[in-house]
């Protein structure tokens, strides 16, 4: 089984999964979308991609972000949102952002590295910082921003056949994303192509000796998660 340790040390040795810390690459909507790259100012943002290490195997945590905000409605995110001035780097944003949102406090989460910087179609540019957190932890959801929290296998991720591409004509435009169908929940936009690029850097720099057979990362049962829709986060 893969551990919080195994992942740490990949990113403690970043030529292992071609990771240059000192010059980190863009990547994000357009990628998909040729031609759609936003030309105007770009606005700093940081996500924490939150790995939780759990009895049986990592999860990912994530939110559900309330219908009646202004951006974003009902969708599934990390937790996380854009630089406030008074924040030191990217890693204060995320872990800001993540007590301010879902409560979770920064003794319980071990930073161990960043992915590439996210650049969406609307213009922000976002730092995904991943954590190791550890339980036991109490999450206490902002009722005006989140709806929900939860926590995915991370083992369903590094599965290729949950990773969808989805498409979307509208006013003559096609628009592509990659989206992780999840029981109940809807996984897609930059979350699942920040999602993508995490089990990239994993599949490039892990050797997974705990597989099923077929070369998949071995963890929690992803069929366990899926019957009831999602695993909710614990406090414990």
């Amino acid at each position: 089984m893969t551990t919080g340790a195994d992942i740490a040390a990949l990113f403690n040795e970043p030529n292992a999964a071609g990771i240059d810390p000192a010059m980190p690459a863009v990547n994000g909507d357009y990628v998909l979308n040729p031609g759609s790259r936003h030309g105007g100012a770009k606005r700093p943002a940081a996500v924490l991609v939150p790995l939780v290490e759990r009895a049986g195997g990592l999860t990912v945590l994530l939110t559900q972000r309330t219908q009646h905000l202004h951006a974003h409605a009902g969708q599934v995110a990390f937790p996380g949102g854009r630089v406030d001035e008074g924040d030191i780097d990217a890693v204060d944003t995320a872990l800001r952002e993540t007590q301010e949102e879902i409560g979770v406090t920064r003794d319980h989460i071990r930073i161990i590295g960043r992915l590439d910087t996210y650049e969406t179609i609307t213009g922000f540019h976002v730092v995904p910082i991943v954590g190791l957190v550890t339980p036991p932890f109490e999450v206490i959801p902002d009722p005006f921003e989140v709806a929900d929290v939860f926590e995915v296998p991370l083992a369903f991720f590094m599965d290729p056949r949950n990773r969808k591409r989805h498409s979307l004509e509208r006013g003559g435009v096609v628009r592509h994303w990659y989206a992780f169908p999840f029981g109940r929940y809807y996984i897609w936009g930059a979350t699942a192509g920040m999602l993508v690029n995490l089990t990239r850097v994993l599949d490039a720099g892990l050797s997974l000796k705990d597989t099923d057979g077929e070369g998949r990362m071995a963890g929690p049962r992803v069929a366990d998660f899926a019957a009831a829709g999602a695993r909710p986060a614990e406090t414990g």
